[in-house]
């Protein structure tokens, strides 16, 4: 069966230089839930560090790396390589290079072998930068570690990949991880060497200083002896016999080796490790920034946190395997910093998912409402990502009209692809870049089943399957769990098998190829034997000016199995929302869609008998997803107490939808 695709290229010149071409989508239909991805230009064949050189070759003097929070020689090192006439650190491509292989040295020095688990806690910063290359020089595994993870997870985590040595900040937040790690391993804090039995596989450990106050670090590096300060690391000096060592390693790169584990987000259930190989990264992220349109001439501002795939791949690699910069504007999140820092370097995108960008708009507005606020001067800013759900078009047009991102692309992934499957292109009509996903990526293919594993017919919703380069290689020391999730079935198009990631999520395909992701499949509500959506609940109750953010989930009932409860978060700015009822929150919905998705309970977070529960805000990932496993759990909990805006009404009326004539 002959499928549609999307553009296609010949690779005539430096991949790099595809970035400014644009998509010329067919326009012939599909029947079936089956779609694939062009398939030139071709594979890129070349580790990352292989890929690496040759930009480093090309674009040496082009600035790769801004970190607005940190001072301009945090590590020392020649003047040559370090600069020292920027207010912050602004290192160019070569600058950066200089800084990876001292560092690839300084970890082949202190006993990282090709193949270790190297794990990394820290937040936005150059020392995590370094550390994505470095890592993927000498082919140690980078295990990305989530820093709100507490210390019982932190130490299960590197038990369960065998972590040796392990990167981290002394403090983020309110976290103070050497005082942790102390308390939790008291053998290996007593003295270098020792080797603790409740983590029996660390060897290292290595503290980068971002703490401001002169003095501190040092203290608190005492607090374990073993302790590494992160600036000795660095060989500078190229005559050593680990720069022959660093060679040797480099050339026996494989592209099929795996460089980075990432632990799923647990939205759903407890975190597993991905593992994630050189072909994996190198070719998502160069596909994810040719639907950007990245070049040479872009400095994207990466807020999401880099433990997570979207930070990582789609902020980082996108951006450096198309020569472009990227900048840091705090170490976590600050809407302010983010936008003096889009304004003072004049940058190109920025990257986030609704929340971060709901952050920057509430500062805008906030500082409007104030006699003499901060204006922002944001005409330079054209395009980014936006991953995490889709995005309403009230929001849409308010990021392009306050954010100027015109050019704003969604994308769609999963850890266990790569991390991005499905991403719209600034073509593409409004109406898809906020009611889809967009198309499938090159040299990707996907389709959607039903319960058999059947192919839908186009329009109808299943469970969407990824198959193609993009595949992890399964989960570490967890066979049960790969093999669940990727299965190899008949090819749908012709003989043999193929592999597909079940990605656990309801979708449905256009006859253009367009994906609208409509649910987890264990999110879907079944009400009285009807399939209904929460994310489609979800976006129509985001069309109403007074909310800001809405989740939907399934609650039990007796009479109809399952209905629907309504998380709502209301929107201050909006004069209306705060006369907003739970009747109200119904009729959106009931007038929005039908009857049958209008929520038998609404919960306003952080108000009356809810905030009186302890429940004040959305419970989220480190990247910003809202954890439903954990919301299905508050709303049994007080569904069960009858505690909702509607407790005062008979169990029969608050199940009936408030435009039925019963009411």
């Amino acid at each position: 069966m002959s499928l549609p695709g999307l553009t296609i290229f010949t690779r005539t010149c430096k991949p790099w230089r595809l970035a400014g071409k644009r998509h010329a989508h067919t326009s012939r239909s599909l029947a079936t839930s089956l779609v694939r991805g062009p398939t030139n230009p071709p594979l890129l064949l070349d580790t990352l560090p292989q890929f690496f050189a040759d930009i480093v070759r090309e674009h040496s003097s082009n600035i790769a790396l801004i970190s607005a929070h940190e001072g301009p020689r945090p590590y020392g090192g020649p003047l040559s390589v370090s600069g020292s006439n920027n207010r912050y650190l602004r290192w160019s491509y070569e600058q950066m290079d200089q800084h990876v292989a001292a560092l690839a040295r300084g970890m082949l020095e202190i006993g990282v072998k090709k193949g270790d688990r190297v794990g990394v806690i820290m937040g936005s910063c150059s020392a995590y930068a370094t550390l994505q290359w470095a890592a993927a020089r000498i082919g140690a595994i980078l295990v990305t570690i989530n820093p709100a993870y507490r210390i019982n997870e932190i130490i299960d985590s590197m038990k369960l990949v065998g972590v040796s040595t392990l990167f981290i900040n002394p403090r983020l937040r309110s976290s103070n991880y050497v005082r942790l790690l102390a308390e939790a391993l008291p053998v290996f804090a007593s003295s270098p060497g020792s080797v603790d039995p409740a983590l029996p596989c660390l060897r290292n450990l290595v503290v980068a200083d971002n703490i401001p106050m002169s003095g501190v670090f040092q203290a608190e590096l005492s607090n374990i002896p073993p302790a590494i300060d992160f600036r000795d690391i660095f060989m500078w000096r190229e005559d050593n016999p680990y720069s022959t060592k660093l060679q040797a390693i480099s050339d026996s790169l494989d592209a099929d080796d795996v460089i980075n584990l990432q632990f799923t987000s647990g939205t759903t259930g407890l975190p597993k490790a991905v593992s994630l190989s050189h072909r994996n990264l190198l070719n998502n992220a160069y596909s994810i920034g040719r639907c950007m349109r990245l070049t040479s001439q872009d400095k994207i501002c990466n807020v999401p946190p880099l433990f997570h795939c979207f930070g990582l791949v789609l902020g980082n690699l996108a951006s450096w395997v198309h020569a472009s910069t990227i900048v840091y504007a705090s170490e976590s999140y600050s809407a302010r910093a983010i936008l003096d820092t889009l304004e003072a370097e004049k940058c190109t995108g920025v990257h986030g998912v609704p929340t971060h960008f709901l952050g920057l708009l509430d500062e805008i507005d906030r500082e409007a409402r104030q006699e003499g606020g901060k204006t922002w001067n944001l005409s330079s800013v054209r395009t980014g990502i936006a991953s995490g759900t889709t995005i309403p078009m009230d929001l849409m047009h308010q990021l392009i009209d306050k954010l100027k991102l015109n050019e704003l692309t969604i994308a769609y992934g999963m850890t266990e692809t790569s991390p991005v499957s499905f991403q719209t292109v600034p073509e593409d009509p409004m109406i898809k870049r906020t009611e889809t996903v967009g198309r499938v990526q090159p040299h990707a293919s996907a389709m959607i089943v039903d319960a058999n594993n059947n192919i839908v017919p186009v329009g109808e919703p299943g469970e969407l399957c990824i198959s193609g380069y993009l595949i992890h290689k399964g989960y570490w020391n967890n066979p049960e769990q790969t093999a669940s999730s990727l299965k190899r079935v008949p090819n749908p198009e012709g003989e043999g098998e193929t592999e597909w990631m079940h990605t656990g999520d309801l979708a449905i395909l256009d006859e253009e190829g367009y994906l609208r992701i409509v649910g987890r499949i264990k999110d879907t509500i079944i009400r009285g034997g009807e399939n209904l959506f929460p994310v489609r609940i979800e976006n129509t109750l985001s069309t109403h000016p007074g909310i800001r953010e809405a989740a939907v989930i399934a609650v039990p009932d007796d009479v109809f199995g399952e209905v629907v409860g309504a998380w709502v978060v209301r929107d201050p700015s909006h004069a209306d929302s705060h006369d907003l009822t739970s009747r109200d929150v119904r009729s959106i919905v009931a007038e929005g869609m039908n009857p049958q998705n209008a929520p038998a309970w609404v919960w306003f977070v952080g108000e009356g008998e809810v905030k009186a529960s302890g429940y004040h805000e959305l419970p989220k990932t480190g990247s910003g997803k809202i954890q439903k496993n954990i919301l299905r759990e508050w709303s049994r909990e007080l569904a069960k107490r009858g505690l909702d805006a509607f407790r005062f009404l008979g169990a029969r009326q608050r199940l009936l939808p408030p435009i039925w004539p019963q009411e």
